[in-house]
């Protein structure tokens, strides 16, 4: 059995995952042989590994940061809520059913098996395992069915370090208030990691002092609060906070990405954060859509109940009328269904409506069915030259456009789109396809368009950057702006954002302590 460390936090939001990333990062750095571990986890931004499973976003930026692959069994059991529907479970990143609460509770001696089974076979591979929990250990309605924090934590025989979040206020209580509820189990915390701290050290101190009298326990770290750590998100809590965007000079450019109540996948457009001429909105606020640039309707858990309440807001008729101002409507999986003609749910997978209307701007229908596609994929762009990218289908010369790119990323949808597709060419490099996709004649095409409208199932080709800086530089060059040159390389600014981050983490915590609880 390998060794092995959990991280877990006095409640959901004190940077459990970021804390768990620098570690990682960290500790292969050591040259130690690591990789991160979360039981369960709750999250609408997934990602596809190479086999085809589905896992939190948050386990794969793990991986990226321990330099490894992401597999399946680093997250074994992930929630996706879906509202009415309940929540949809994926054991060993497959879809098994989608299940009430009640349900999940009844299934959690089987979800307990498929833990162990993961943690099992990482044990074997790797030298170290950074476990990450869930929400918090002290859930005393929780305890009897955990499988995620102390559960976890006693199988593996890791050692607990407990993180605060000081800036929600009340960390000391928080601390001092799981140990007390945890009881007996409080005997695994071996130290307090105070975070998002921005004061005076010398008033805090105190503090510390005390803690460590009440609970025996010590803080072996304070982490200063980091306004733009540069690294995906891994909830939508941030959302709301209105325009994002990094560095200095004029954002020429507004991207409005629609605010959904089930948004999924939102990372997909980290990437525009790091171009310098772009100014990312998340909003439902009709007037952002109408004077937007570009507006993305992002991917959806709940496609049908998503849309239904575009129409409630009437945010369906702004963005109708966003694309009769010749504004770049853009719909990624979820939303590229709603910019279709018909939605149809015959099996209820999603909703107990049977047919909706779409908003009409793409001539597509899409069919929900029951088995889900989940891969990883190669896409070649069709129609050069109706995109106005600056790509050509070869280069011939060093002043001759762009050659037309491979576009990397992966799919990840419970429906079916047939009508006017052809958008990509598309080669499913690996993982699960729904069963009547390989008997389509157009299963190895993805996408749509009309006009200003397009919409695809591929996520993470924004992560592509002459791709995305084309999309960028198109409607530059329609608001006669030059073009700006790509010069982004988004895979290195998030590999540098996952140092800058170890840095901060290694720089204000006893990493001596660590090692010495860990046996290493």
């Amino acid at each position: 059995m390998s060794k092995s460390l959990m991280i877990q936090g006095t409640g959901s939001g004190t940077g459990k995952s970021l804390i768990v990333t620098a570690l990682c990062r960290i500790f292969r750095d050591m040259g130690i042989n690591v990789a991160p571990f979360k039981a369960q986890n709750m999250a609408l931004n997934s990602y596809i590994t190479g086999d085809g499973g589905e896992i939190g976003r948050a386990q794969a930026l793990q991986a990226e940061a321990a330099r490894i692959e992401p597999a399946v069994d680093m997250n074994p059991i992930l929630l996706k809520a879906s509202g009415d529907m309940g929540s949809q479970v994926i054991v060993h990143g497959k879809v098994h059913a989608t299940m009430k609460a009640r349900e999940y509770y009844a299934f959690k001696k089987n979800a307990w098996q498929a833990v162990k089974e993961s943690f099992k076979r990482l044990s074997g591979k790797y030298e170290l395992i950074v476990m990450e929990g869930a929400g918090s250990p002290a859930e005393i309605n929780l305890m009897d069915v955990d499988i995620v924090n102390m559960a976890a934590a006693k199988y593996a025989k890791a050692p607990v370090i407990l993180v605060g979040d000081i800036d929600k206020g009340g960390v000391f209580a928080s601390l001092y208030g799981t140990v007390k509820l945890l009881g007996k189990d409080s005997r695994h915390i071996k130290a307090f990691i105070i975070n998002k701290f921005r004061g005076d050290f010398g008033i805090l101190k105190p503090g510390l002092e005390m803690i460590k009298a009440k609970t025996g326990k010590q803080v072996i770290g304070v982490l200063p609060y980091i306004k733009d750590i540069g690294l995906p998100e891994e909830d939508g809590l941030s959302l709301g906070q209105g325009a994002r965007g990094r560095g200095q000079g004029a954002k020429e450019i507004k991207i409005v990405v629609v605010r959904l109540q089930y948004i999924s996948n939102f990372t997909d457009f980290d990437p525009f954060l790091c171009e310098q001429d772009v100014e990312l909105v998340y909003s439902s606020n009709p007037a952002d859509i109408e004077n937007a640039d570009i507006v993305i309707i992002p991917g959806s858990k709940n496609t049908m109940k998503d849309f239904m309440l575009l129409k409630e807001t009437f945010l369906d008729k702004s963005i109708k009328q966003a694309y009769s101002k010749g504004v770049q409507i853009i719909g990624m999986c979820g939303g590229y269904q709603m910019l279709g003609r018909k939605i149809y749910d015959p099996q209820n997978v999603e909703s107990s409506h049977k047919k909706i209307n779409g908003i009409g701007l793409l001539n597509i229908e899409t069919s929900f069915e029951k088995n889900k596609t989940t891969c990883q994929t190669e896409a070649e762009i069709l129609g050069l030259r109706d995109w106005g990218l600056g790509f050509s289908k070869e280069k011939t010369n060093p002043q001759s456009p762009t050659p037309n790119p491979k576009l990397r990323g992966y799919e990840i949808h419970m429906g079916e789109s047939s009508g006017d597709i052809g958008l990509f060419r598309i080669n499913r490099l690996s993982g699960l396809n729904s069963l009547n996709s390989l008997s389509r004649s157009d299963c190895l095409l993805d996408g749509s368009r009309n006009g200003n409208c397009w919409g695809t199932y591929l996520h993470g080709i924004f992560e592509n950057d002459h791709f995305r800086r084309g999309i960028i530089n198109n409607i530059r060059k329609q608001r006669g702006l030059p073009p700006v040159a790509c010069t982004v390389r988004y895979a290195e600014i998030k590999d540098r954002a996952i140092d800058n981050l170890a840095n901060v983490v290694r720089e204000n915590i006893d990493l001596n302590y660590i090692k010495k609880v860990i046996g290493i």
